[in-house]
């Protein structure tokens, strides 16, 4: 079984969970033959990458089956180069990292959290965590074969935009449109870890050019992400554009509301989080496949805006 940290379990005895004996799920440290079978067909996998000063940056890695693969139990090899994080898996260089790997047409999904570094054209994962999740709130897409274009990419000339600040009004209505997005979270000495969220397009609601705010359902009850913003704010949110190819990544610090009488104004909310951005880099082609929307998960919840933090204060 995986390491659980005191965050996790803080969180889950708040949220309940504890007392009532559901558990952090199946996490072991090896790679089954099941999922080796799942990574050689991956299409799409986002990564979450800490760099020395203990920021975290998300990334999202797409192509054609094979560019990821598990040459042995406890390693996962990725053979694109991630676009925007590349020059942080400089030769030499340890990075702690979380991966985690989604089917959209089917809604599997699996995690890999350990340790990477840069092997030639490739990095290679060292697997501490690996586990699996139920496809709840993973809305269904395919490629789309029509405009599909698994790009190259070189570790000298990745395809970062600019950075900013502030959210232009295109990437706000990016955010508020979306129905998914990756949060990736870490602590020191507990490794990092990407996640998925997912709801009805505009579960996510835009405050203003540098704060967001998004409800968290009824999960797994594992509370990685939970566990580990209550002892490290700062974070990396991916929002991919299905349609285009673009890609959102923000970085800032989140913070979780357990304001019950905030939550029960959004359907299907157990806690709210608010997130402060520092940086936001859009890029271009960083998802180099295209996909076909689906259909909504069925167990979304219908929409409600996230309340501001100071309106749930009587």
């Amino acid at each position: 079984m995986g390491r659980v940290h005191p965050g996790e379990e803080a969180v889950r005895e708040r949220a309940g969970y504890e007392r009532r004996g559901i558990g952090s799920g199946r996490v072991g440290d090896t790679i089954p033959p099941v999922a080796s079978a799942f990574l050689d067909t991956a299409r799409f996998a986002v990564l979450a990458v800490v760099d020395e000063h203990g920021e975290i940056s998300a990334d999202v890695l797409a192509g054609e089956p094979g560019f990821l693969c598990a040459p042995d139990e406890r390693t996962v090899e990725i053979g694109l180069a991630p676009p925007l994080t590349a020059p942080l898996f400089a030769p030499g260089v340890e990075r702690t990292v979380g991966i985690i790997v989604l089917e959209p047409w089917t809604g599997r999904r699996m995690r890999v959290n350990g340790i990477a570094a840069r092997s030639g054209r490739s990095v290679v994962v060292r697997a501490d965590q690996v586990f699996s999740n139920c496809p709840k709130y993973i809305q269904t897409r395919t490629v789309d074969v029509g405009v599909a274009s698994a790009v190259e990419r070189s570790w000298e000339s990745s395809a970062a935009a600019g950075s900013a600040g502030l959210l232009t009004r295109s990437q706000r209505e990016l955010v508020s449109r979306a129905d998914t997005f990756f949060l990736g979270t870490h602590t020191h000495g507990h490794g990092a870890d990407m996640s998925h969220r997912g709801g009805n397009p505009g579960f996510v609601t835009v405050i203003d050019e540098r704060h967001l705010s998004w409800p968290e359902y009824v999960g797994n009850s594992m509370y990685m992400s939970l566990g580990n913003l209550l002892h490290e704010p700062r974070c990396a949110l991916v929002f991919p554009d299905w349609t285009s190819g673009h890609t959102l990544h923000l970085r800032g610090r989140a913070r979780v509301d357990w304001d019950p009488q905030r939550a029960a104004r959004i359907p299907g909310a157990r806690q709210v989080v608010d997130f402060d951005l520092e940086e936001a880099a859009e890029i271009a082609d960083g998802m180099p496949l295209r996909w076909r929307f689906g259909s909504y998960h069925r167990f979304n919840p219908p929409l409600g805006r996230c309340p501001s933090a100071s309106a749930s204060v009587p």
